[in-house]
């Protein structure tokens, strides 16, 4: 007997779970209430006005017509005419999605679907009648089929979902959500797909109304269902929605997915002409159906040891499932009572197209959990299956153990019309001790939503589960947000250690809206924000930093005599001076320190828009832009700092006066050096003269702070090495910038000419550095976000200073004087850069690190009701085929009269959108429209307004007011409208 099976490449892996039924919005309130045995089927009030036999029952759900139109890109016109079923099905799909860490605009792979729904009757009572012949002859049928037809159901949900595999509608009445998950799997071993979802929804309608009994009928006789029990007598229909999402059980495993459940195999049969008639089950058909799933998944039924049965709780019904079973089990060696069988139809009555994979999701958390849930109701066995059967039904809540093989499930579900499918699970494989593994000690923990109310909402879910404890591992948690979720507008993130830290930044976090394809700006500062011991973290955290910084010391070696590292390793001695105060170590190893940060934010996807850099830092912008090569740029950055320090001593002096009062102190030995923002400048020059620039400021009240520098940069003290500098920049391949890059000479963009004169290089030195002119030129650049690439913030103050309010600048390194690790300022900067709205390659950033995706609060939708009532008489609907009255004005006001044409162009505007209160500027497109819809915009303004609007001219005027004038040009008038023929009835 099989007790394993083999280690083929045919296993499935269950990887996410969704689904709303009655008495439970999610997985974890469904298998709460069926661990407690609670029954989800509600009584309805009675009038004393039913017919005889009725039975006020029903398993509904809340809020069926509830839904987020704007999330799936739906007009309100549009969502109030598709079918609930669909939409249920749309939403789900992606809560299972996120529920597997999978979001398809970013997944690697193919994405199928494959679903089914039931009946459906909210178009017959609902939709249909509020429209004359009239009204369909002239609505075109996709507006009504492509949100109603089952055809479509799969299909829509690809569109709408951006699903790229193969998207199938199945139909096999009660099975159909399981024979969905059948094919899937399939299709996956085929590998047509690598991820699929499948699954199915139910809507039954009126859901306020209960049922009539009919004896010998399916439905239950006193509003339960009780499968298997003595008391059997049928069941009660109800409405529910649920989806998987499936993995080749290989690649979920290698993609570090949750695996909830394992299916091992799965059969999908029809009982033929055998059996008593089109409705009947057949014991041949269902024994045959289990017995090749079995064969399939290559183990022995006497190896399972719970069925999640059909269990309609029918009189005929349930003694044939049992036979079936009793058949396959008992020839593969099952001992008396030794699996126990159930059905949660005894909890939510029969959900139709949706049963099956409800039965499905019940079966994975029962292997993954190990416990059996109770089937409610369960007193007595039915007289009418065997005496000796491998089954037995628990009342009450049973542990299920793992024992000398892993823990096992079989699924069934039968359709109407004979369509039968098992599907065999096996509990997860279990996952390596977190121990083992290699994380970083911050994790970035990012969020996003469409809209401000759902980032509240989804914020309150995630600190709440953070709290909890229930999540699992920050490090997972954070991959999963990263990788898994789709960011939205608005965002917002925290940088933390631990799930109860990072719950507590969050909740204080406040959120932004992101930009639309937001720009950075890289800001490199120049020499006095070094100091020893900067970036040591990093060193250690950081793989590609430490790859370029360890480049950067090979390179540089001959030319200092030491190895950079050991300067970035430690922090300078308390009892000496610091060793990066000296000009000829501090701008080599200031230069690798942002080179390396740059090419860092690079390798996660982050590419400057333009680059800045003050003085030394412009070298750094240089090089990343292709003008010299890094080795060539190392030696003459090495060289330019030993001939600075063969300069005579001088001093800089910071003063807060704009350029003009700054440029007026100027004299022999003083000169203006940097205008780094309004009111902030730099003088430089030999110390006696700073000193007594320093003293006349100091009386006139000017706040002023002497520079740690050793020498005058930027002032004529260099002059002695232009020459002999720009001499070895002629040596060297100077290119053309490749990235866009501002001059600090200049303050504009640099152009060719200028980054590959070695003229321009020398002078560079010399000259004041334009800083402030060159923020504004940047901000004029789209006002990109500014990420300053070195250690401090400096440049970003001086940002903030010269572009105002609203300026975005993050810092990447902490300053001398600030506190805390390393790698968190860096990720706090990544974090800032993707609230901003800048693109986050985050499978690069998570490269060095092993983590898992795991389960996390869903999507908060912002639901709002999306219904047409059914008639309460029989009045015909109202023809809106003619133009309505146009409005007048009162007599003896002075209200304008607004143009009849625009009234009735907003009409139908109305009418097909489903918006009301649009303003003349409003865009037809921007509104919800699309081509399909501007196509009957323009049939119905032909019949309202008597004139043919060609559809590029449509499209090119698609505010409301552009429009009415463009029908008025065109000669349409109210009373112009065109002949119709139609028969009214």
């Amino acid at each position: 007997m099989d007790t394993t099976p083999d280690d083929g490449l045919d296993r499935i892996a269950v990887v996410g779970l969704a689904c709303r039924v009655p008495g439970a919005d999610d997985t974890e309130r469904l298998w709460q209430n069926l661990l407690a045995g609670r029954e989800s089927v509600v009584r309805l009030p009675v009038t004393g006005d039913e017919p005889e036999g009725y039975v006020p029952a029903a398993a509904p759900l809340d809020g069926p017509g509830d839904f987020d139109a704007e999330f799936f890109g739906m007009t309100p016109r549009e969502a109030e005419l598709t079918d609930p079923q669909h939409r249920l099905f749309l939403e789900h799909c992606w809560t299972a999605l996120e529920h597997a860490g999978c979001d398809p605009a970013r997944y690697d792979g193919r994405v199928g679907v494959w679903g089914g729904c039931g009946v459906n009757t909210y178009l017959v009572l609902n939709v249909l009648p509020h429209y004359r012949r009239a009204d369909l002859l002239r609505e075109y049928p996709a507006a009504l089929l492509h949100g109603n037809d089952k055809d479509y159901l799969a299909t829509r949900t690809a569109y709408r979902l951006g699903l790229t595999g193969p998207a199938l509608s199945v139909q096999t009445a009660c099975s159909t959500s399981l024979v969905a998950v059948a094919q899937a799997c399939q299709s996956l071993l085929d590998y047509q797909c690598d991820m699929a979802l499948a699954g199915g929804a139910a809507l039954k309608l009126p859901q306020e109304w209960g049922y009539v009994y009919e004896e010998g009928g399916i439905q239950s006789p006193d509003g339960h269902c009780r499968p298997f029990d003595a008391d059997a007598g049928g069941t009660v229909f109800g409405s529910g929605v649920g989806v998987v999402a499936l993995k080749r059980l290989e690649d979920a495993l290698a993609d570090g997915d949750t695996v909830h459940a394992v299916i091992l195999g799965a059969a999908v049969n029809n009982d033929g002409a055998r059996r008593a008639g089109y409705a009947a089950p057949s014991v041949d058909g269902q024994a045959e159906v289990i017995a090749e799933a079995y064969r399939a998944a290559g183990i022995s039924a006497a190896t399972v040891g719970f069925v999640e049965a059909h269990g309609t709780g029918t009189a005929v019904g349930d003694p044939i499932e049992l036979a079936a079973l009793d058949e396959v089990f008992g020839a593969a060696g099952a001992a008396t009572a030794s699996v126990y069988v159930g059905s949660v139809k005894s909890n939510l009555g029969h959900l139709n197209a949706a049963s099956g994979v409800i039965g499905l999701i019940k079966a994975v958390l029962a292997v993954r959990s190990g416990q059996v849930p109770p089937t409610v109701h369960y007193r007595a066995r039915n007289p009418r299956t065997a005496d000796g059967s491998p089954f037995t039904v628990n009342s009450t809540p049973r542990p299920w153990p793992r024992r000398d093989a892993p823990r096992r499930a079989g699924v069934s579900s039968f359709g109407v019309g004979g369509t039968n499918v098992h599907v065999v699970l096996e509990e997860p494989p279990a996952r390596a001790e977190d121990g083992a593994r290699t994380v970083r000690a911050h994790q970035i923990v990012p969020l996003s939503a469409r809209t401000p109310e759902a980032l509240e909402q989804a914020r309150g879910r995630l600190v709440a589960g953070l709290r909890d404890g229930g999540l699992g591992a920050l490090p997972d948690i954070a991959h999963t947000l990263q990788r898994g979720r789709r960011a939205f507008a608005h965002r917002t993130a925290v940088v933390h250690t631990t799930g109860p830290g990072a719950a507590e930044a969050l909740a204080e976090a406040s959120g932004r809206q992101a930009a639309d394809a937001a720009r950075v700006a890289f800001l490199f500062p120049g020499q006095g924000s070094q100091y020893s011991g900067m970036t040591a973290g990093l060193l250690e955290t950081e793989p590609v930093f430490a790859a370029e910084i360890e480049r950067c010391a090979r390179l540089l070696r001959p030319e200092t005599g030491c190895d950079l590292r050991e300067l970035l390793a430690r922090p300078a001695p308390e009892d000496g001076p610091d060793p990066l105060t000296s000009t000829e170590l501090a701008q080599p190893v200031l230069f690798a320190v942002e080179y390396a940060l740059a090419r860092t934010v690079q390798a996660l996807g982050v590419e400057p828009a333009g680059m800045l850099g003050h003085s030394l830092g412009e070298w750094v912008a240089a090089t990343l832009s292709g003008v010299f090569a890094l080795p060539d740029a190392l030696r003459l950055v090495a060289a330019r700092g030993r001939l600075m320090a063969r300069m005579a001593p001088g001093d800089m002096l910071a003063v807060q006066l704009p350029e003009d009062e700054a440029r007026a102190l100027e004299r022999p030995g003083l000169v203006l050096a940097a205008v780094n923002a309004p009111g902030q400048c730099v003088l430089s020059g030999t110390p006696e003269t700073v000193a007594e620039a320093a003293g006349e400021l100091v009386g006139r009240g000017v706040l002023t702070r002497l520079l740690e520098t050793s020498h005058a940069f930027h002032s004529p003290a260099l002059d002695p090495m232009l020459d002999p500098f720009a001499a070895l920049v002629a040596e060297v391949p100077r290119n053309a910038p490749r990235l866009p890059f501002v001059s600090g000479v200049t303050g504009t963009w640099i152009t060719g000419a200028q980054a590959t004169d070695p003229a321009y290089w020398a002078e560079q030195a010399r000259r004041p550095v334009r800083c402030a002119d060159g923020l504004r030129t940047l901000a004029g650049a789209g006002r990109p976000v500014l990420l300053e690439v070195g250690p401090g913030r400096a440049m970003g103050r001086f940002a903030a200073q010269v572009n105002g309010p609203g300026t975005a600048a993050v810092a990447t390194v902490r300053g001398q004087r600030q506190a805390g690790p390393d790698e968190r300022t860096l990720l706090n900067a990544v974090a800032r850069l993707w609230e901003h709205g800048v693109e986050v390659d985050w499978a690069a950033f998570s490269a060095p690190e092993e983590r898992y995706t795991v389960p996390l609060p869903a999507y908060p939708f912002q639901r709002r009701t999306y219904w047409i009532d059914a008639p309460e008489d029989d009045r015909p609907a109202q023809d809106t085929s003619k133009a309505p009255e146009p409005p007048t004005t009162a007599q003896g006001t002075d209200t304008p009269q607004e143009d009849p044409v625009l009234v009735r162009v907003r009409q139908l505007w109305s009418d097909l959108l489903g918006v009301e209160d649009i303003a003349p500027g409003d865009d037809f497109f921007v509104l919800g429209g699309d081509s399909l819809l501007a196509t009957r915009l323009a049939s119905r303004i032909h019949r309202a307004l008597g004139v043919r609007l060609p559809l590029d001219e449509l499209f090119d005027e698609p505010s409301l007011e552009r429009m009415a004038k463009l029908v008025t040009a065109h000669g349409g008038a109210i009373d112009h409208a065109s002949t119709d023929h139609t028969e009214k009835r």
